[in-house]
């Protein structure tokens, strides 16, 4: 208190903006440094100047908690409605930080708590995300919109059901809450739950428990949309085997296309969980399903190396000559990816060699893009066409070549490729 003092007495700029804080009252206030505070004020500090981190003082004053301050500003004229920062306003801020006594100061003194803005969108979303039970209740008493949408989350819904807080799911639900809103990254609150991201076994448990919640409320358990698509294929790419279960028991439709992955087998084949492959295909999962970045399960499985699951779908009818996707087939997808067992099988089920098609043309092609050397034996050993050409760079040989696989240019060459120039 002294130093501020001296430093105004020799002339020191008591509105000199800048910095983390914004300004000298900014950071007063976040320190929660009541004295000086009022100070500042006497000597002139702008009370509603915007800037820093936070917004304004009032803003980082109910973020921190500072609720002598807060009543202060508030005495002083500060806008208690001020928009802008991180939070976007002050009841935001107050609400992100879980401070109960200051969201009642300031829903008395008139603060809207509708209010849209700032990373989560509402003060309603800011609790839920957060998990603020009691100040959940005071924000809808006070007349919160239970489904603004907006901010990172979507709906105060969405918001809960992201972070696992399944008590605040079913209060949410009570109060008229959308089961269906959609808007969010992942879709519904559905989805979201289904995506899941609770690692440890509490976390599973939670997951499970708002799932069942939703779905008990009406959930549309086959909602699509997203990026990722339904909550089936969002739960199989993230391997959570318990969500899966939950939601075949409540009918969903195990072949529901959509989302980047295109059905939830092929989320599964992609991310490697050999438990709910085995699930989905007792249930009735289309083996040769199309659609997705990688056009079926086993170019799925074959891209990510997964040979067990491979095995499992040759086992179970997949067509091993596929065709679409990134890669072509499976074939070219595990030629790409250098998964050498996996194209010793797939050649023992009768892939087609020579098939092409996809980002490089064919197998062969795949595997000198990328320098693979042993595939490149395998392949030619069994009739590859060393002269196939298709692909945005050229044959096996001008891919080597522009690529600096030496080794395979030798070989190729020893093949009998053909170079273009020779052609002529």
């Amino acid at each position: 208190m002294k130093i501020v003092c001296i430093l105004l007495e020799k002339g020191a700029d008591v509105n000199a903006a800048g910095g983390f804080y914004g300004s000298a009252l900014q950071a007063a206030a976040a320190g929660g440094h009541t004295e000086i505070v009022g100070t500042l004020l006497e000597k002139g500090a702008s009370i509603n100047a915007a800037g820093g981190f936070h917004g304004s003082t009032l803003q980082i004053a109910a973020a921190q908690g500072h609720t002598e301050n807060v009543g202060a500003l508030l005495e002083k004229g500060a806008n208690i409605n001020a928009a802008g920062s991180r939070y976007g306003s002050a009841l935001q801020a107050a609400a992100a930080g879980g401070h109960t006594e200051i969201i009642g100061i300031l829903l008395k003194k008139g603060a809207d708590v509708n209010a849209a803005g700032g990373f989560y969108g509402s003060a309603l979303q800011i609790a839920a995300a957060r998990g603020h039970t009691a100040i959940i209740g005071s924000l809808l008493k006070k007349g919160a919109d239970i489904n603004a949408a907006g901010g990172e989350d979507g709906s105060a819904l969405q918001a809960v059901a992201a972070r696992g807080h399944a008590e605040i799911v079913g209060a949410l639900l009570e109060k008229g809450a959308d089961i269906n809103a959609a808007g969010s990254r992942y879709g519904s609150a559905l989805q979201i739950a289904a995506a899941g991201g609770h690692t440890e076994i509490v976390g599973a448990l939670l997951e499970k428990e708002i799932i069942s919640a939703l779905l008990e409320k009406g959930a549309d358990i086959n909602a699509a949309g997203s990026r990722y698509g339904s909550a089936l294929q969002i739960a199989a790419a993230r391997g959570h085997t318990e969500v899966i279960g939950a939601l075949l028991k409540k009918g969903v439709d195990i072949n529901a296309a959509g989302g980047e992955d295109g059905s939830a087998l092929q989320a599964a084949a992609a991310g490697g969980h050999t438990e709910i492959i085995g699930t989905l295909l007792e249930k009735g999962a289309n083996v040769n399903a199309v659609g997705g970045f990688y056009g079926s399960a086993l170019q799925a499985a074959a891209a990510g190396g997964h040979t067990e699951i491979t095995g499992v779908l040759l086992e179970k009818g997949a067509n091993v000559n596929a065709a679409g996707g990134f890669y072509g087939s499976a074939l070219q997808a595990a030629a790409a990816g250098g998964h050498t067992e996996i194209v010793g099988a797939l050649l023992e089920k009768g892939a087609d060699i020579n098939a092409a098609g996809g980002e490089d043309g064919s197998a062969l092609q795949a595997a000198a893009a990328r320098g693979h050397t042993e595939i490149i034996s395998i392949l030619l050993k069994k009739g590859a066409d060393v002269n196939a050409a298709g692909s945005r760079h050229g044959s096996a040989l001008q891919i080597s070549v522009d690529k600096g696989h030496t080794d395979i240019v030798n070989m190729v060459l020893a093949r009998g490729a053909r170079s273009p120039v020779s052609d002529k």
